[in-house]
C-alpha cells in the first residue's frame, strides 16, 4: 500500500492505481533508481509544459504509452525535480548492427549540452553554477545522500539514466588518482576528437582554436608543474576538407590506441573540447582577477533508457571515470568555485574506454575569447596537478 500512497502522492488527482503500477513495472530497478527515473520523466514533461525555451525541440509522439500518459498528468500538478534533463532524441528499439552505426553518429552529432537553439540546459547556468557554489556542502556525508549529490553537482540526461550504485561517493571517493611523476616519460596525453572548434576572436590560425589551447595546457603541466605531458593534434572532425563529426570518435579511437601503446608511460588521458552555445550566453567567471571561461566535465554511461547496456558500446572503465570526474569537480569547488559546471551525464561513451583516468572536458564555448580560454587552463592545470600528486 505503501507504494499507491506514493503514487497519490505524487500524481494528484485523476491518476489511476493501475497506471501507477504498469509506470513502476515498466521502470523497476532499484528503489533509487526508478526513483532517479521518475524525476527524470517528470522533469522532462514539466520542461515542455512550463519551460519549453530550455527543453529539446520536436514534437512529442501522438501515439503516446500509457507511462508517458500518467507522467505527462503529473508534471502538470508537480514541481520541478532535482535533475536538470534534456529532451531526449529519439531512442532506437534494438541494439543490431545498424542501431550501433546510428547510436555512433548521435553520440558524434549529441554532445553538447544544450538544446537545438543552442540554450544551455537549466536556467542561465553560469549565474546559477556561481550562486551555487559558495552554499555547496562538499562533505561526504552531505555527499551520500543521492539526490542532493546529483541535484548539485550532475546533469543528466534523459537518453540515459543514473544508480545509486553508479555514483556511491564511498567508492568513488576512495578510488586513487595519483600517478607515478618520476622520469620524462609522458604520463597525460590530451589531444581533440573536434580539433576545428574556435572561439569569438579566433582568427583561422590553430593556436586561436581549441587545439591551440590544448597547446597552453600541455605548456602549463609541463613547465609549471613538472607532469610530462603529450599532446596529439590529429583531426578527425574534417572529410575531405569538409567539417564533419559524424565519425569522429571512430577515427580518433584507433589512433588514441596507438599512442597509449607506444606510450605505456601515460596514466591520464584528456580529449579537450569547447561547448556551443546561443550568441547570448557567455560562459565566464573572475580567476585571481582574470576573465576565465568556465568548463565542464562530460562523462558516457555507455547506456541508454531505451537500450540499456550498450554491450556495443562497453566501457568496463565507467566507475573510474566517474570517479576522475567527481574528484576532479570537487577540487575545482574547493579552489575555485563558480569555475565548473554540473558534470554532464550522457547516455554513449565517448571513447571513454581507453583509459580509466579519462576526462572529456567541455571548456569554455564559440562565444568566449581565446584569452578567456587560456586564462581557464590555468586553474584547470592546478586542479589536475592536486587531483593526480
Amino acid at each position: 500500500m505503501a507504494r499507491w500512497k506514493q503514487w497519490g502522492v505524487l500524481l494528484g488527482a485523476g491518476v489511476s492505481l493501475l497506471g501507477g503500477a504498469l509506470f513502476f513495472q515498466e521502470e523497476a530497478r532499484t528503489p533509487g533508481a526508478w526513483k532517479a527515473a521518475l524525476f527524470q520523466s517528470i522533469q522532462e514533461t514539466a520542461e515542455k509544459s512550463w519551460l519549453p525555451g530550455i527543453a529539446y525541440g520536436g514534437e512529442t509522439e501522438k501515439n503516446t504509452s500509457l507511462k508517458e500518459w500518467v507522467v505527462s498528468l503529473a508534471s502538470h500538478s508537480m514541481p520541478l525535480g532535482t535533475y536538470v534533463v534534456e529532451h531526449a532524441r529519439e531512442d532506437l528499439a534494438a541494439e543490431d548492427e545498424d542501431t550501433l552505426e546510428m547510436l555512433a553518429k548521435m553520440q558524434a552529432e549529441d554532445e553538447n549540452s544544450v538544446d537545438e537553439n543552442g540554450q544551455l540546459v537549466g536556467t542561465d547556468e553560469s549565474a546559477r553554477t556561481q550562486q551555487a557554489a559558495s552554499t555547496l556542502d562538499l562533505s561526504p556525508e552531505r555527499l551520500r545522500d543521492f539526490d542532493y549529490l546529483v541535484g548539485n553537482f550532475y546533469t543528466v540526461d534523459s537518453v540515459t539514466y543514473v544508480n545509486p550504485e553508479d555514483l556511491n561517493v564511498d567508492t568513488l571517493l576512495a578510488k586513487d588518482m595519483t600517478i607515478t611523476k618520476a622520469g620524462e616519460d609522458p604520463k597525460i596525453l590530451i589531444y581533440h576528437t573536434h580539433s576545428q572548434e574556435t572561439f569569438a576572436d579566433s582568427n583561422g590560425d590553430v593556436s586561436t582554436s581549441i587545439v591551440g589551447i590544448g597547446r597552453y595546457l600541455t605548456e602549463l603541466l609541463n613547465d609549471t608543474y613538472g607532469i610530462p605531458t603529450l599532446h596529439h593534434e590529429g583531426v578527425y572532425d574534417l572529410i575531405d576538407g569538409k567539417l564533419d563529426r559524424s565519425e569522429a570518435y571512430e577515427l580518433a579511437a584507433p589512433d588514441i590506441a596507438r599512442i597509449l601503446e607506444e606510450n605505456p608511460s601515460i596514466e591520464v588521458v584528456i580529449d579537450l573540447h569547447r561547448d556551443g552555445v546561443a550568441d547570448t550566453t557567455h560562459l565566464v567567471t573572475e580567476i585571481n582577477g582574470k576573465q576565465t571561461a568556465q568548463i565542464m566535465f562530460f562523462n558516457g554511461m555507455s547506456r541508454t533508457r531505451a537500450n540499456g547496456d550498450l554491450s556495443g558500446m562497453p566501457n568496463p572503465y565507467i566507475q573510474d571515470n566517474l570517479a576522475f570526474s567527481l574528484q576532479m569537480k570537487l577540487k575545482a569547488e574547493e579552489l575555485y568555485p563558480g569555475f565548473t559546471r554540473r558534470i554532464y551525464l550522457k547516455g554513449y561513451r565517448y571513447n571513454m574506454n581507453l583509459m580509466p583516468k579519462m576526462l572529456l572536458v567541455e571548456a569554455g564555448a564559440q562565444t568566449n575569447t581565446v584569452e578567456e580560454m587560456k586564462n581557464a587552463m590555468e586553474p584547470l592545470a592546478e586542479i589536475l596537478s592536486q587531483v593526480l600528486e
